[in-house]
């Protein structure tokens, strides 16, 4: 029972913390489950998936009944643009499972890449306010955009992520509230690509989805929880919310890479 109270407390709280800033869950879940090792990578990418699309469903629910503002113009075409994205991603990640046979080495890739992007992440929030924003609109960009992150979110398994957030207020001029509805509708549709992706080619019945109650019960409260704590709060809380998810993802990455270097 211990073994679920566990996967139920790491979906809680990296749901919430996903829902307040826009993350996902994923981006936490994904490399705390590497940590723990119960799992093969496509199995911690596909119960990272799950608590993804659970959390921003959730999410975008309950904004839509807050009457939250939503920029649609530009939120429909990037969520849509991740549909496609998102099946790439897949389809890249399972030729990398299928050419590496290691594990190990998957994950090294995998927490490198998203270690280096939380970086880059870091240091764009650190200094945004001397960075001039391209201020884009329309739908070609829209969509190269939601193209790009449907494939680091689906390839990395993380169902969304900080850069998710990053990119869209340096592309868009977006605050960070308004960035932050745009990337959980961005990983609601994400996630719908990758789950349906699996479903059309090697199924689910070969995944161990024993823990998968577990934790999209965690990723339902916690997309409740966090939206309602993003309204409640400041920008500048959600910010240093934002920053600190960061540093505790790199600091996640690099000691699975350790982990696995060992």
């Amino acid at each position: 029972m211990l073994h679920y109270l566990v996967y139920f407390l790491i979906a809680i709280g990296a749901t919430t913390a996903g829902a307040i800033t826009g993350m996902g869950g994923g981006v936490i879940i994904k490399p705390l489950l590497d940590i723990l090792g119960d799992y093969d990578v496509s199995t911690i990418g596909l119960l990272s998936s799950m608590a993804g699309f659970t959390m921003s469903s959730v999410s975008v629910g309950k904004q839509i009944s807050q009457k939250i503002r939503i920029r649609y113009p530009t939120a429909i075409p990037i969520a849509l643009g991740s549909v496609a994205g998102g099946f790439i991603g897949q389809k890249l990640l399972e030729i990398v499972v299928n050419g590496i046979p290691a594990n190990g080495m998957i994950v090294i890739m995998q927490n490198a890449i998203l270690g280096l992007l939380i970086l880059g992440v870091f240091i764009y929030m650190r200094y945004k306010d001397r960075v001039r924003t391209l201020g884009l609109s329309g739908l070609f960009p829209s969509v190269l955009t939601g193209i790009i992150l449907g494939i680091l979110s689906s390839f990395l398994g993380i169902g969304g992520g900080p850069f998710n957030v990053a990119i869209i207020m340096f592309m868009f001029s977006f605050d960070i509230k308004t960035a932050t509805v745009c990337s959980i509708i961005t990983i609601l549709f994400a996630q719908v690509s990758k789950l349906v992706s699996v479903a059309l080619t090697t199924g689910f019945h070969g995944f161990d989805l024993s823990t998968l109650p577990f934790i999209l019960v965690g990723a339902v409260a916690g997309g409740y929880i966090g939206t309602v704590i993003n309204k409640a709060v400041p920008d500048s809380k959600v910010e240093l919310c934002f920053n600190g998810v960061q540093v505790l993802v790199l600091a996640i990455a690099v000691l699975n890479i350790v982990n696995n270097i060992i």
